[in-house]
């Protein structure tokens, strides 16, 4: 597995290449991916987001991501009656039930929330969300289209998104059944999954020059009793320009072929 960056080191992301060339292949116009301040705006007169961030982390406070849960318990709302089974993984065993161990997406919402930075590409078309870890790639249409229809459950499902004043809403569906945070950092024995109804609202705003606010609410009416919200802040990081994503390639070095997980040595 290539070196990837974790918050508390001198860290830096840059999706550019990758963004920037799907945007220029699909004749989506210029691109500015050094905005990263409140005062700039697209061509329709909208935030313009492009820039490069540090992970969401708990609005509550700045302790590192990767020694804390990211979902915050005190926030969900009962368990359906039923939906135990669907909420609790499969094995029990994070060793088998952590996809990233055999290499495979993280998926969404667990995904966003990996320690790792994070960089926005946006026009007023559409806004490219690149992660260092796993180069997970999202396109979120911003014209208000509908959800597509007849897809396959996605690991990062179906993203659409609007504006409402200067918040973009980001409204994703079709969903595997899949992990649904990053426990990856924080306590393996609080691994859960969400269910293929998962429906998740991003919005997201700046809080002033230097920081995005980050809002998720998750609706999952198979696992839980009603929606719940957790707002995060990322912190822009201009100066991690310079330095560019780190590559990650989690084939080259894995040690759960076929599931079969062999000890570090």
């Amino acid at each position: 597995m290539k070196a990837f960056r974790m918050s508390h080191a001198a860290a830096a992301v840059c999706g550019i290449a990758l963004a920037a060339a799907g945007l220029a292949i699909l004749s989506w116009g210029p691109v500015r991916v050094h905005a990263q301040n409140a005062k700039a705006r697209t061509a329709d007169g909208k935030p313009d987001f492009s820039g490069i961030y540090e992970w969401p982390k708990a609005a509550s406070g700045e302790r590192c991501r990767c020694s804390a849960t990211i979902f915050d318990k005190t926030l969900f709302p009962p368990l359906k009656p039923g939906g135990e089974p669907l909420y609790e993984p499969p094995n029990g065993d994070p060793r088998h039930d952590e996809p990233r161990n055999f290499c495979m997406p993280a998926g969404f919402p667990s995904g966003m929330l990996s320690a790792n930075a994070v960089q926005f590409v946006q026009n007023k078309n559409y806004l490219v969300i690149v992660h260092e870890f796993q180069r997970m790639t999202r396109v979120i249409p911003l014209d208000g289209r509908p959800h597509r229809e007849g897809l396959e459950p996605m690991f990062y499902g179906d993203p659409v998104g609007h504006w409402e004043g200067d918040t973009l809403v980001i409204d994703t569906t079709n969903f595997k059944r899949w992990g649904l945070d990053d426990y990856y950092y924080s306590n393996p024995k609080e691994y859960r999954m969400h269910s293929d109804a998962l429906h998740t609202t991003e919005r997201i705003r700046w809080k002033d020059d230097k920081t995005l606010v980050y809002e998720l609410t998750l609706d999952d009416p198979k696992e839980f009793t009603k929606p719940w919200s957790q707002t995060f802040t990322m912190a822009a990081k201009p100066e991690w320009d310079k330095i560019g994503l780190f590559e990650y390639v989690c084939e080259e070095n894995i040690r759960c072929p076929g599931g079969k997980c062999q000890s570090v040595p």
